[in-house]
């Protein structure tokens, strides 16, 4: 093992306290050690008693080295397969100054719009975006891949059904669309009582038993169909349509809005962001108004700030549809942000007019494909087609065929029957067609020459019928006119930017999130392109980097939790919260216990759990807890005991929502399985058992990890997320498979993601800071965010009063902070403090969760002693704030609090109308002067955004002047 004072050990780069800072805050902690310390909080009953055994760490040297290795097993072949999935060009000015920009991507969720208007607009650009060109007026911003935004429109629907539809629970799905996203559907389906009926949507009898349908445009094929009967025929049923339509074509065919569609889904991924083996990428959601108010997901709104200014926030969903809880009717936390913010950058790079050329260039070069290969005597299964052209081959030849391609390094698309499907691209050459269509002359011995790319565009026909041809515009606002050279858009990048707080101006102690450090060496190979110009579905042999990668990390998940194996699909916390409740609901239905659908949820749970749990089919029954804010271990036993015949699981996560190790835990754990349930830990808070405890020690069967928690991948504005489960034994058999890619085990529930591994390319962060800081580095890790958490409640209770702690005074990695008293004494609530926090710089701790007008404080162990000393400064010098106005030296209505945030137009304006300094209002304490962050706008008018619910950008005709 190395010196911890080795010059390039990664620990001491992540962990912020150095050993003398350690030693002093374990003094103020009033114990002689972080040793003695975590032994005051961790149950001893739980502790680890042997060591992770995991690889020694890499020093970032060394781990840059091993990671150049594992990209070189990865052979990057051109892809031409297609299925929601193409190689995509980045523009290296979008890629440098946002992928790679921790000024973008350690942002946090826009909960605290003032000090998120950048990111806010880029999403609003977004909705935009996929509004225009789905001609649709609603769209979300973001879903997580297109598989499960299919599903969700699929559960919107349902759940909307009109009272003459009440007993419909028929979906119609046509077997042209993508099979990944019929894998998901069939996971999501089953538990709610949806039939789904899979058939051929040309010949489909529909009758009043359908709710709902989906097809694809274009089909799995290629095939532009026309669906206007249909849909003619759906509607006159009452049966609501859902279209998973390919972007980039609707530049040049009719939109879905345009003929019928309800609700419009599918992926932007084709919109300049890499395949990543998969992911991640920002699914798009559009519908109807309609449904505005149950579309899952965020929706970016329109609002004004106090001073009568344009200003933006989330809208109706502010904390998501989840925060029904068990009424619920998606889980939907994570959205894909950072890539949904990259995609409606490149729609604002190339602007409508360019978006349209790449669009016909793919168009033209398919059209050469096309008449080149029928040239050659095949025959093409697809008339009307965009990019994708499909050719009927015998089985023989197909081989003969695939092989002469696998030479030339080339992937073609085997997964539709008796057939080859080519899906070409944005860069695809012409260079390119002419190798494709090399392949299939040399296997037939034939020679083929092919017209220039001028002659291209001169001579040869539509490749769909005029009917198929877009009409409508599109993308007429400024904002995608504008920015036509490098130098505008980089200003425009770092102009939204500059609007956003983030980890690199200051501590994000937001409790429940976990916003610790992304180093830079872990974020590396995000954009190496043997890892991004990866298909999720291309051969193993080719992915033997990934695939060694997958493996390495499964297993040293597998060490931390305790189980047995790890599912890496899930694409978020919440997607994993479902993953393995559906894994325990298929091992139950397998042991003859179909019928046990109970699930406890303690009441403190993150509303994502009973979310997750009515999903999955189960009936939510809830938990109390008691004064202190544990489990109520009787309450528990009885509601366990009363249910035992159909008990299925307990929900809990640990350290609790309270931000306590609860001293019970085995014995909670040991009631539910007497009683026949198994136990789901949420990892949410598994920051603070790493190397310490594990949720097996504790008894669980199956958590779910954070990956853009406690493993560092950034949390990139809101997203992108990864929620993987771990598994005991019995359970391994039920993980989730893929019908695409052979990874299914012989019990295998379906899909839960699109892509067999899940956003694959951002797990390389959390691989890397696994490998960089070992056995010793995690554990370090865990032991410095306890101690952290409870140096700042050392620091801050004398001021104010900490809501739970343990039996011996602790806290785990994070604490609750009560604010309630200052509502009677000066009127002021939680948001108050969390609005003022802005005008010293910080961002709130987590607002009201999970009790009503507290703090939620997680201070990560990546911050130093000093900024923290700063933030509860910061919050102490508050305190006085209140003070003030308790004795009435302050107004109750007008003062720094209820006023805040002060922006600088506020500051400089002659018409100084409080009754403080501005001084006290811009510079509150003396190192706001050194490096002063102003929100750009001020107290966001949550009430009148809702009223007036505006979620694109503004038509031209609002910025004529009168």
């Amino acid at each position: 093992m190395r010196s911890f004072q080795h010059p390039d050990v990664f620990e001491q780069r992540h962990i912020g306290p150095n050993t003398n800072e350690i030693k002093e805050m374990a003094k103020l902690c009033g114990v002689n050690s972080i040793d003695e310390l975590i032994d005051e909080t961790v149950p001893a009953n739980i502790r680890l008693k042997n060591k992770l055994q995991l690889d020694e760490p890499l020093s970032e040297f060394e781990f840059v080295h091993h990671l150049n290795n594992v990209a070189k097993k990865n052979n990057v072949f051109k892809s031409y397969i297609g299925m929601g999935y193409y190689p995509s060009i980045l523009p290296s000015v979008i890629q440098r100054n946002i992928l790679e920009n921790p000024g973008w991507y350690t942002q946090y969720t826009p909960y605290q719009a003032e000090i998120a208007q950048g990111r806010l607009e880029a999403l609003l650009n977004f909705q935009t975006v996929v509004s225009d060109l789905t001609a649709l007026p609603i769209a979300n911003a973001s879903l997580l891949d297109e598989a499960t935004a299919a599903a969700e429109a699929m559960v919107m629907l349902f759940n909307n059904r009109k009272k003459d539809k009440a007993n419909s629970n028929k979906f119609f799905v046509s077997y042209e669309v993508f099979p990944q996203t019929i894998d998901v559907l069939k996971a999501r389906s089953k538990p709610l009582g949806i039939e789904l009926v899979i058939d051929d949507h040309k010949k489909v009898e529909l009758n009043i038993d359908f709710f709902g349908l989906l097809v694809q445009y274009p089909a799995l094929n290629g095939e532009i169909y026309n669906y206007s009967d249909l849909f003619s025929n759906a509607q006159s049923l009452g049966i609501l349509k859902i279209v998973a339509a390919d972007i980039l074509s609707l530049t040049l065919l009719t939109p879905p809005g345009e003929f019928g569609a309800d609700c419009v889904v599918g992926s932007t991924q084709r919109f300049g962001i890499p395949m990543g083996f998969g992911g991640p990428h920002a699914a798009y959601f559009a519908t109807k108004e309609d449904f505005k108010r149950v579309i899952p997901g965020r929706i970016i709104g329109v609002s004004v700030d106090s001073q009568g200014n344009r200003a933006l926030r989330m809208a109706l969903q502010t904390r998501e549809q989840h925060i029904k809880r068990e009424r619920a009717t998606s889980n939907i936390c994570t959205a894909q942000v950072l890539l949904a913010v990259m995609a409606g950058m490149y729609a604002v790079y190339h602007g409508p007019k360019n978006l349209k050329v790449i669009a016909e260039r793919i168009n033209n070069l398919a059209k050469v494909l096309s008449e080149s290969i029928r040239g050659l005597g095949f025959t093409q299964v697809n008339k009307n087609y965009f990019d994708t052209i499909t050719f009927k081959v015998e089985k023989t030849l197909c081989e003969k065929i695939k092989s002469e391609a696998l030479k030339q390094k080339i992937n073609l698309n085997y997964f539709i029957n008796d057939s080859i499907s080519i899906s070409l691209s944005e860069v695809t050459t012409i260079e390119d067609v002419r190798e494709l269509i090399q392949v299939f002359a040399q296997i037939l011995s034939k020679q083929i020459s092919i017209q220039n790319e001028i002659d291209i565009q001169n001579n040869i026909k539509s490749s769909f019928e005029d009917k198929f041809v877009r009409t409508s515009n599109y993308l007429q606002h400024p904002v995608f006119n504008s920015y036509k050279s490098e130098t505008d858009i980089l200003r425009y990048m770092k102009y939204l930017e500059n609007k956003d707080l983030s980890l690199v101006h200051s501590m994000i102690a937001l409790g429940s999130c976990t916003m610790k450090l992304n180093a830079t060496t872990e974020m590396l190979g995000v954009t190496y392109p043997q890892f991004g110009n990866i298909h999720p579905f291309a051969p193993k042999d080719q992915v033997k980097g990934y695939l060694e990668l997958f493996n390495s990390i499964e297993k040293d998940l597998a060490e931390i939790t305790g189980f047995s194996a790890v599912s890496l699909q899930p694409n978020s916390g919440a997607q994993g919260e479902y993953a393995g409740l559906s894994v325990i609901k298929a091992y139950l239905e397998d042991k003859g216990e179909a019928h046990r659908n109970i699930t406890l949820i303690p009441s403190s749970a993150h509303g994502t759990n009973p979310a997750s749990a009515v999903m999955a089919g189960m009936k939510v029954v809830v938990v109390d807890c008691d004064e202190k804010g544990n489990i109520d271990v009787n309450n528990l036993r009885s509601k366990a005991e009363s249910n035992k015949n159909n008990l299925a699981a307990l929900m809990v996560t640990y350290p609790s929502t309270h931000g306590v190790f609860e001293e019970s835990i085995k014995e909670i754990c040991e009631i539910i399985h007497k009683n026949g349930g198994q136990v789901y830990m949420d990892g949410a808070n598994m920051n603070a058992q790493v190397g310490l405890t594990s949720p097996a020690q504790i008894g669980a069967d199956v958590c779910h990890l954070n990956l853009h928690k406690t493993f560092c991948i950034p949390h990139g504005g809101g997203g992108p997320g990864v929620g993987p489960i771990a598994v005991a034994k019995h359970l391994v058999s039920f993980l989730p498979g893929h019908s695409v890619m052979d990874i299914s085990k012989d019990k295998s529930i379906p899909a839960i993601a699109a892509a067999p591994f899940g956003s694959s390319s951002v797990i390389l962060i959390s691989y890397a800071y696994i490998k960089l800081m070992g056995e010793a580095g995690l554990t370090n890790a865990t032991k410095a965010a306890i101690l952290n958490a409870n140096y700042i409640k050392a620091k801050l209770e004398p001021h104010f009063k900490v809501l739970y702690s343990g039996s011996r005074g602790r806290v785990a990695h994070e604490l609750i902070f009560d604010m309630r008293e200052f509502k009677q004494s000066a009127h002021i609530e939680v948001e108050d403090i969390a609005k003022r926090l802005m005008d010293y710089g910080y961002h709130a701790p987590t607002v009201s969760f999970p009790v009503a007008g507290t703090l939620m404080i997680e201070p990560t162990e990546s911050e130093s002693k000093a900024e923290m000393d700063k933030f509860c400064d910061a919050l102490i010098n508050i305190l006085a704030e209140i003070k003030e106005i308790e004795k009435g030296i302050a107004d109750q209505k007008n003062n720094v609090l209820k006023n805040a945030p002060h922006t600088a137009q506020m500051v400089i304006n002659d018409n100084w109308i409080y009754p403080y300094s501005r001084e006290k209002a811009a510079y509150p304490l003396h190192w706001t002067r050194l490096n002063k962050f102003w929100p750009s706008v001020s107290r966001v008018d949550n009430a009148y955004g809702d009223r007036n619910l505006v979620c694109s950008c503004l038509p031209i005709s609002d910025y004529v002047e009168e």
